[in-house]
């Protein structure tokens, strides 16, 4: 229990102390008009009261993804405390906050055009593929997890019970695609900016309800001075590098989190906002998921028999049917599917905005909006056909965006350090160039040395390291070759 409490200490004082010098650093400026302010649209620019912001962007970045990723991730012992913690201050909240700024500068721009900015044209081009590609994942993903949850006996009616799981599931895939076409769709503050401060809470609520259960149970924790060993059932398929830092992915960067922040860069009507919006809101993850961690830190190692073969999603259900009696179990799992949902709406919505502003679609007709989003809905509903009729079909496309994922954050983590270069203050780029470094790192090592069942790695871990050591090594060299070269977007 004192690893926990002093991981949670750090996690606010990361945010107190070293958001602050992150402001500083960019130059927040208060007095700046913001593009909600500059133009508002009544559909994607729209002002909003800063507290709503703060708990729709937590929404939007949380997911499943620091509950699901940070349960998997306890597999691998209390090292996921560190990366948790460290992670969150040092790489995920920094990324979230400079991006989300940049992107209140450059009027609401989509991620991939930051990427053009700094990184080259080539680079945005790419990048605007590869990033509607992963909100397709998102949005595929976060449908079928909570449709997989919507089946257990307890959200069903005793007497619908003897209906066949499958069609139950399709029912909740198809209510659940339909709510994020309106979603997609609405101006911002008509769902989104409603439902998701109540879900948000929801959220953080349940999360509270585990500290509880430590508490009230006594549950002994297990201390970072134990061990730092991998304890992972499959340790010997499964290295802690890479594997542990592309599980927990959104409990301590996530690059899908860069992908939403535009989405509230255009509803804030102050940049002294950015701090406790975009930082703030990845340190509350990270708050959300060092607590899932912790429980399922327990589990695994405590009472291992509840937990073979158990998905992410099930150790949900092991955790809350173990500590809370029926009523706060069905609000805790209700949770999870709330939080699922509310992140595969945004993904998609994200995925509109990209596709207009590079196609350069007035997205304030409503059939505009419908023009853009239809082939996105289409692409998403084509991998969940795939991921439902194929047994391994959900395994297959969550392992790539969970891969992908991490790609994107060590792009996105490229481009701001960039852009902290050119502010020419020193060398406060290192805030985001040793995390670049590290992210490039792990997800090149996935590649080389990650075990993909049925085929081995691709190559021995000693080779596969020394070849991700060298091309981490070469993309830092690259950096300061061409950080003070001027990309020139005019045409972009």
């Amino acid at each position: 229990m004192v690893s926990f409490i002093i991981a949670i200490v750090l996690l606010v004082l990361g945010y107190w102390l070293y958001s602050k010098l992150i402001e500083r650093v960019i130059g927040v400026d208060p007095q700046r008009v913001t593009p909600a302010v500059a133009h508002p649209d009544g559909v994607d620019y729209v002002p909003m009261k800063p507290w709503r912001i703060f708990l729709i962007q937590f929404l939007n970045i949380a997911g499943v993804g620091p509950i699901i990723g940070a349960v998997m991730g306890a597999q691998f012992g209390t090292a996921s405390y560190l990366w948790i913690v460290f992670g969150c201050i040092f790489a995920g909240a920094v990324h979230d906050f400079i991006a989300g700024f940049i992107s209140i500068r450059q009027d609401g721009a989509s991620l991939p055009e930051i990427h053009g900015r700094y990184l080259g044209n080539g680079m945005k081009q790419f990048m605007r593929g590869f990033t509607v590609v992963l909100m397709i994942l998102v949005g595929a993903v976060f449908v079928n997890t909570p449709a997989t949850l919507l089946t257990q006996d307890i959200f069903v009616p005793e007497g619908l019970r003897h209906i066949d799981h499958n069609v139950i599931q399709y029912f909740w895939v198809i209510l659940i695609f339909v709510y994020y076409l309106l979603a997609t769709l609405l101006p911002i503050d008509k769902i989104i900016g409603k439902i998701y401060p109540v879900f948000g809470i929801l959220l953080l609520a349940m999360a509270l309800a585990i500290v509880v259960a430590f508490v009230v149970y006594q549950v002994p924790l297990r201390e970072v001075w134990e061990g730092l060993e991998n304890s992972h059932p499959k340790a010997d398929t499964n290295p802690i590098f890479p594997m542990m830092f592309i599980s927990i992915a959104c409990g301590a960067i996530s690059g899908f989190h860069a992908t939403q922040s535009p989405l509230m860069a255009r509803c804030m009507v102050n940049e002294k906002q950015a701090r406790p919006i975009f930082y703030g809101a990845m340190i509350a993850e990270g708050v959300v998921a060092l607590i899932w961690a912790a429980a399922a830190a327990y589990f695994f190692h405590d009472h291992p028999e509840l937990c073979l073969g158990k998905s992410g999603a099930a150790m949900v259900g092991v955790i809350a049917n173990s500590w809370f009696p029926p009523v706060i179990a069905f609000i805790t799992i209700l949770g999870v599917v709330s939080a699922a949902v509310t992140s595969g709406d945004t993904a998609l919505r994200s995925a509109r905005l990209i596709v207009a502003d590079f196609m350069h679609v007035d997205q304030k007709p409503v059939p505009k909006r419908l023009l853009v989003a239809l082939p996105v809905f289409v692409l998403a509903a084509a991998l969940l056909v795939f991921s439902l009729a194929n047994p391994a079909g959900f395994d297959y496309i969550w392992r790539y965006f969970s891969w992908a994922n991490q790609v994107l954050a060590m792009v996105t983590l490229w481009a701001v350090t960039v852009f902290l270069a050119r502010l020419k203050k020193g060398g406060w780029y290192w805030i985001t160039l040793i995390p670049a470094l590290f992210m490039s790192m792990v997800t090149v090592s996935f590649l080389l040395v990650a075990y993909k069942e049925g085929l081995g790695s691709l190559l021995p871990r000693p080779a596969g390291y020394a070849i991700s050591a060298a091309i981490t090594l070469a993309l830092g060299i690259l950096f300061f070759v061409r950080k003070d070269k001027k990309n020139d977007t005019s045409k972009q």
